[in-house]
């Protein structure tokens, strides 16, 4: 891979620390029903180990000049599609196999690591996923209330994950060396899911409270019966000049279900 031309667009930047792949790779619990999405394998870093646990690992990879270093991955249980994975029909591609579990790896260019993430939830029931990036993303997507971090993605995806850090990554780590640091991200299935009764009306009330970060919720939710809001936050010992990010995904969905 030493004169490999590593295209930008593409946000290639290959990890190159043997001890950071370990790290991954031991972070997910897979088992002997599981199956593997990698995304972005580039040279095969981390396929090379994933393959090693047995199960059947399915990478898509966008850029066709790789063929040549990952078709020296030798192993039965491996697929390389390379197609751009937010285009491929997941659920067309899964159904050629048996498994129990589905666990997404993948080192994720910040420009589409919201849409790969969305589209994994919304066509798959995905048990876990390892991702690392960009470690300023890596931290709103576990933020906590009362934290600069913490926005309306947090509370999307710890409504359906227990997100915790599994390491970070210097830009060292990397050829070509990126200029930031990243982080490693394990996503967990919630296994005790949230008692929402409108999910349309969670979502909507949670994005609008974020709307405008710096205003308190009584303007971003002035479209709403403040009345009502207001008598659920009085029952959460708060008041509409709270701002968004001083409430726990819990305190939304207390307001969201006391939303007739």
């Amino acid at each position: 891979m030493e004169n490999f031309n590593f295209k930008k667009s593409l946000g290639q930047n290959f990890l190159v620390d043997d001890n950071i792949k370990r790290k991954i790779v031991d972070a997910s619990d897979i088992t002997e029903d599981s199956i593997i999405i990698e995304v972005g394998p580039g040279s095969g870093a981390i396929t090379k180990l994933l393959v090693k646990k047995n199960v059947p690992v399915i990478a898509f990879e966008i850029d066709t000049r790789l063929k040549e270093e990952l078709s020296k991955i030798d192993s039965d249980n491996l697929t390389v599609i390379y197609e751009d994975f937010l285009k491929v029909n997941l659920n067309n591609v899964l159904k050629n196999y048996n498994y129990k579990k589905i666990h997404l790896i993948a080192n994720l260019p910040y420009y589409i690591t919201t849409p790969i993430i969305t589209k994994v939830m919304e066509e798959t029931d995905i048990d876990e996923m390892i991702i690392m990036v960009q470690k300023e993303v890596g931290d709103r997507f576990k933020a906590k209330p009362n934290t600069k971090e913490y926005n309306s993605l947090s509370v999307f995806l710890q409504y359906y994950f227990d997100i915790s850090s599994v390491c970070l990554v210097s830009k060292n780590c990397f050829v070509p060396k990126p200029k930031v640091d990243s982080i490693v991200v394990r996503f967990e299935r919630r296994k005790d899911r949230l008692n929402v009764n409108n999910e349309e009306v969670f979502f909507k009330l949670v994005r609008d409270a974020f709307k405008q970060k710096r205003k308190n919720l009584r303007n971003n939710l002035k479209a709403y019966d403040l009345v009502k809001i207001e008598d659920a936050l009085g029952k959460l010992g708060k008041d509409l000049t709270y701002r968004a990010e001083q409430l726990t995904i819990d305190d939304f969905v207390f307001i969201s279900n006391s939303l007739k």
